[in-house]
């Protein structure tokens, strides 16, 4: 499924609007209450992370608010559980529009973030249609927006912002996977039925993590007679269409240092089986970790009844969980 053109031109332009870096402030929309109705145009001032010019269309276009919305509320929580098996866990996400440096600067995790988000909105409108909650959805193809960039701002992170947006929706894209129904005589498949679908963004998010481990660091170079991102250390080769790109390191977010946007590992939960990143060795940084108890109720004894339904008794039992000191 797709829009419009004009659907398009105003959700892309919408998210574009804070200019690329400052591009995800608009994930704030997840605060908006759910109480606010968004049917009259000054309920636009209301909302938080929105610049002049994205309260100007919010104002015009009152009916497409709530996509937006819940595309910022899809990113917050599919970031967060995307990373909460790592020592960066995507909790300052939740900051918006006042975020720290792990993703005001041109980081590994910025790019994450601002591919996921292009992935977002694409795929919350491509449900949104499906549902029928979006007017104006056809079965045309979706039609390339530009992306302007605003002449304030370095260019480099400008570039970055774009090439990673870029990623996100081209890793939507490469997700579209061959959905079948049959239909015939007692489920025989004399007929079937096709269609392309989108599987669901926590699994593009998998793909982006996978993309984020691999990213590669870029400086800005001149190229012939402009600049570009070229690979550091490869400057050889042009950047890859498929790869997320950073221009700044990251800390190793062991210690708290908001200076830096690291939270820390302190008093998180870790696995003392694992030996993935969630382990009690790497999260903890090697400092060690506590030893607690907790009380887990849980479904037990259950029972089918014919027919048709299943009851169940309720369990407690006592685990161990370990955190970080």
């Amino acid at each position: 499924m797709a829009l419009r053109h004009c659907l398009v031109a105003f959700l892309l332009a919408f998210v574009l609007q804070n200019g690329t870096c400052n591009g995800i402030k608009w994930l704030a929309l997840f605060k908006t209450p759910s109480a606010l109705a968004l049917n009259q145009t000054q309920h636009c001032k209301q909302l938080e992370g929105l610049v002049v010019s994205q309260v100007q269309l919010c104002r015009s276009n009152l009916e497409l608010m709530q996509t937006i919305i819940q595309a910022a509320r899809e990113v917050i929580k599919t970031c967060r559980k995307t990373f909460s098996d790592m020592r960066w866990n995507c909790s300052s996400i939740a900051l918006a529009p006042n975020y720290l440096l792990d993703l005001e600067r041109g980081t590994r995790e910025s790019a994450f973030v601002y591919a996921l988000s292009a992935a977002a909105i694409s795929h919350t409108i491509a449900r949104a249609c499906t549902t029928g909650d979006l007017p104006g959805c056809s079965c045309g193809p979706i039609p390339d927006a530009p992306m302007k960039m605003k002449k304030s701002g370095s260019q480099a992170n400008k570039l970055m912002h774009l090439h990673n947006s870029e990623v996100g929706r081209q890793a939507l894209k490469a997700s579209m996977e061959m959905k079948c129904k049959c239909h015939g005589v007692s489920g025989s498949c004399s007929i079937k039925t096709c269609w392309k679908g989108l599987q669901e963004l926590r699994d593009v998010a998998l793909d982006l993590k996978n993309k984020y481990l691999s990213a590669t660091k870029v400086v800005h170079r001149p190229m012939g007679t402009r600049k570009h991102l070229v690979p550091k250390d490869l400057d050889i080769r042009p950047v890859k269409e498929s790869e997320l790109v950073y221009l700044q390191s990251s800390p190793d977010f062991c210690m708290k240092n908001d200076k830096v946007g690291s939270h820390g590992t302190q008093d998180r939960q870790c696995n003392k089986t694992s030996n993935g990143s969630d382990s009690c060795d790497l999260m903890c940084c090697g400092r060690g970790y506590n030893p607690y108890m907790d009380k887990v109720v849980e479904r037990c004894h259950c029972k089918y009844h014919w027919c048709c339904y299943v009851t169940c008794k309720k369990c407690e039992r006592t685990v161990e969980r370990y955190v970080c000191k």
